[in-house]
């Protein structure tokens, strides 16, 4: 995996007083490979002296001005970083040691930690030290006290002055614009355009608790060929996949990568739209250190689909199954290429036999056994 650079910030506080304070609490992790990083700097130098002038770039310096917000998205989206995001929203943690500052912080620093130092296991991470970001500060002692070097090896965490360091503004500016999107006192009728000119940044949005609630992914406007219950079965076999995998290897790793963004896909984009292979190897080499082929991508679906996962397929690219059409999609693709194959290993199988006079069938080996079980019966 290559190494990268994070920079992070928070929006939101740890008050649950939903009427005059925020519902949501979110960091924002702005990931940069290192190969990049000076390209970064001098793009994000131009955005902040063109639209702050002498001052730093900050969420709260715009505010509710949401198309000077859009102008500085839109330059944002053409620079080379990555959005790693984890939003919990207050109003669902249920229990009232919640509210307590200290077990809070404790709940969202194990989150973090998990979420962070999980999918980028090789890490520099940089953030605020401003007296206001009380967590980002909390968070710094709890990887002190938890951070296991074997496990991350190289992983580094360095606090810094956001006046100074630039990606720290952009992580401050991304983390406001999420606020924007999600937080009930924030949304407004722009926030799905904040969002989609963040989307191509968008690595994962991890929500906390977890929304993996099929009914939340129930579509309101279907025809006569969307079947919901084909939709919870593909959900909930990527919801288990989810939550049981971990991410010790880089093909785990992908896999994981490639469930997530294949849930945004379905939840951003009309379902009966498709996604094409190239789309998601791009997402997927984003932060490996060697790039990811298409044929180990298509070995890494397969390999998804031996364990149940549901995932349709066709010359599109790859969706999560909304009807029985698309089902049918992925069993005559396969269907066009396994049945081929059994007869031209029948055809070469028939020709060894015929040349050895019956003395040699190719097939005799125990390991082939199924394999001619299968080919006898589908003879004429």
């Amino acid at each position: 995996m290559k190494q990268v650079i994070a920079f992070a910030d928070e929006f939101g506080n740890n008050s649950f007083k939903f009427s005059t304070e925020s519902t949501h609490f979110i960091i924002a992790s702005i990931i940069v490979n290192y190969e990049d990083l000076e390209e970064f700097y001098f793009d994000v130098e131009k955005i902040r002296s063109k639209y702050f002038q002498t001052g730093e770039i900050k969420s709260s310096k715009v505010k509710d001005n949401h198309k000077r917000r859009m102008l500085i998205l839109n330059e944002l989206a053409k620079l080379k970083f990555n959005i790693y995001s984890v939003v919990v929203d207050k109003t669902k943690l249920y229990g009232e040691g919640f509210k307590y500052k200290k077990s809070f912080y404790k709940y969202l620093n194990g989150i973090l930690y998990k979420e962070l130092y999980k999918t980028f296991p090789k890490l520099e991470l940089k953030v605020d030290e401003h007296g206001g970001n009380e967590f980002m500060l909390e968070f710094k002692q709890y990887v002190q006290q938890n951070h296991i070097r074997t496990l991350f090896e190289g992983s580094e965490f360095f606090v810094n002055k956001s006046d100074k360091e630039l990606g720290v503004q952009i992580a401050d500016f991304v983390a406001g614009t999420l606020g924007y999107i999600f937080d009930e006192h924030k949304k407004s009728d722009y926030s799905q355009q904040f969002l989609k000119a963040l989307s191509g940044k968008i690595i994962s949005i991890n929500h906390f608790p977890k929304i993996y609630k099929l009914n939340e992914y129930n579509e309101s406007k279907v025809d006569e060929f969307y079947n919901q219950a084909i939709t919870d079965l593909s959900l909930r076999s990527i919801f288990d996949y989810l939550d049981t995998t971990s991410s010790d290897t880089q093909q785990k790793q992908d896999s994981i990568n490639f469930l997530k963004v294949l849930v945004r896909y379905h939840e951003s984009n009309h379902y009966k739209n498709y996604t094409t292979g190239q789309e998601f190897i791009e997402h997927l080499n984003v932060n490996r250190d060697s790039k990811l082929s298409k044929e180990q991508f298509v070995n890494m679906v397969g390999g998804l689909r031996d364990k149940g996962i549901l995932i349709g397929s066709s010359r599109e690219g790859y969706k999560i199954p909304t009807n029985h059409d698309e089902i049918k999609k992925y069993v005559q693709h396969g269907n066009s290429i396994v049945l081929p194959l059994l007869r031209r290993i029948n055809v070469c199988r028939e020709a060894i036999m015929l040349a050895t006079n019956n003395s040699l069938d190719i097939l005799d080996d125990v390991e082939f056994e199924t394999l001619k079980h299968i080919i006898e019966e589908l003879r004429p």
